[in-house]
């Protein structure tokens, strides 16, 4: 039997865990319940996160207002939490990931398999690393990835929504957590296209803060558009780049085209790059994100200046004006209103897209 841990107890976290949970007390291959990992904190009542949790089976922090289900067991010891488990949903900021990994190195079971639903790289010397190889690479295991059209509280409302899980040889392996996520509200199809799975789910935040741009400036509807278009563009050319198996059907899965729309559309980093721009730049995102997120983490802002890195070290800037402007507009180095210069800069993208059927 298959025993799950959900690794990370955040407003995503959670509502991972509730998809789970409610399919766990009825497959007969896994057992009920569901161990999820909890950073612990002190609420202002004085109790702890993990206590009010188990005692309410609600992350009332995180995801007020609604029930985990009754086989969530929250536990603040990331070791306990793992002990038993052979699959392990890796779901907190991506900065934390490395850190997480050395504590349980050595101490988790050998036939355990990951999946990852962390959008983020580490921009090692020679070049971008995804989330799913460091888990490997540390862990030494199997590592997938689940990305898509996914605003946390709407799945936690049971609104119809839409899930990839990307893969790389174990198909068994993917189809189980299909299996583990699939419900009548979140349909979750497999690719084979790890990379390019979690390229699109790490890539669009940053689409999505210089959406929010435009949306603080009230710039309108057009050019919003133009600048999704022009951000699939650079997500598309800057994953083929860095991996060249990337597949071009997968922008067209959930995790592509679908998640860009809705994080551009809503989500944290459309949020408060919306604020940043209405402000100005005077205010920096670390002041926005503390007051605005409730302790919930940005993600955009650190993955630009993470692509940012590795387009200088290779020498990609010119090929990636929206990438660059993001970047430059997040740490103050230009206005908010430069995020629509952009187009001034005439990238030609088709030589890096060969044989796709997208072409500038």
């Amino acid at each position: 039997m298959y025993k799950v841990t959900v690794i990370g107890s955040g407003n995503w976290g959670s509502v991972a865990a509730k998809l789970i949970a409610c399919n766990t007390i009825t497959l007969h291959s896994f057992h009920d319940e569901v161990r999820m990992w909890v950073f612990e904190e002190t609420l202002p009542s004085g109790e702890k996160l993990t206590d009010v949790i188990n005692k309410t089976n609600e992350n009332v922090k995180y995801l007020p207002g609604i029930k985990l289900g009754k086989n969530v067991v929250a536990d603040p010891d990331l070791e306990n939490a793992v002990k038993d488990a052979n699959m392990l949903v890796f779901v907190t900021p991506h900065q934390f990931v490395e850190g997480i990994c050395k504590r349980l190195a050595g101490k988790i079971r050998a036939d355990a398999e990951g999946i990852s639903l962390i959008k983020g790289m580490e921009v090692k010397k020679e070049g971008p690393s995804m989330i799913s190889n460091l888990v490997t690479k540390q862990l030494g295991i199997n590592c997938s990835v689940l990305m898509g059209a996914n605003i946390a509280n709407e799945i936690a409302m049971e609104k119809f929504s839409e899930a990839t899980v990307g893969y790389n040889q174990n198909k068994s392996a993917a189809d189980r957590w299909v299996q583990l996520f699939c419900t009548p509200y979140f349909d979750v199809t497999a690719v084979q296209d790890v990379e390019g799975v979690e390229l699109c789910g790490t890539l669009k935040n940053v689409v999505a803060i210089a959406a929010g741009f435009v949306d603080g400036l009230e710039m309108g509807n057009n050019t919003k558009a133009a600048i999704m278009r022009i951000g699939l563009k650079e997500m598309m050319a800057f994953s083929k780049m860095c991996f060249p198996s990337v597949k071009d059907s997968t922008f067209m899965e959930s995790c592509g085209v679908a998640d860009l729309i809705t994080t551009c559309m809503g989500g944290r980093n459309r949020k408060v790059a919306d604020a940043y721009a209405r402000n100005g730049g005077k205010r920096s995102f670390d002041e926005l994100e503390a007051e605005m997120l409730q302790g919930q983490k940005l993600q955009g802002v650190l993955t630009a200046k993470e692509v940012h890195e590795v387009l200088s070290n290779r020498g990609w800037l010119h090929i990636f004006p929206l990438f660059s402007a993001v970047h430059l507009i997040s740490i103050g180095r230009l206005p908010p209103s430069a995020i629509v210069k952009i187009s001034e800069e005439k990238p030609r993208y088709s030589i890096y897209l060969s044989g796709s059927d997208i072409s500038c």
